[in-house]
């Protein structure tokens, strides 16, 4: 398979599943919603959620 169609279908899944999880729990499209209105409130959660993909792929890197 062409590498473009393969990085298509992989895109094109992942957006089904998260709108179908969108569907699904309401309680989170609530959330997106209100973390829409107070784009504060929802950098702190961004940054929270980058620093914790770094502590958890960064530190556990490989040792020199």
């Amino acid at each position: 398979m062409n590498p473009r169609y393969a990085f298509f279908f992989k895109l094109l899944g992942a957006v089904l599943v998260i709108l179908l999880l969108a569907l699904l729990f309401s309680p989170v499209m609530k959330f997106v919603e209100m973390a829409a209105r107070e784009l504060v409130y929802f950098w702190w959660l961004v940054l929270l959620l980058l620093l914790a993909v770094w502590l958890i792929w960064g530190l556990g890197g490989k040792k020199k």
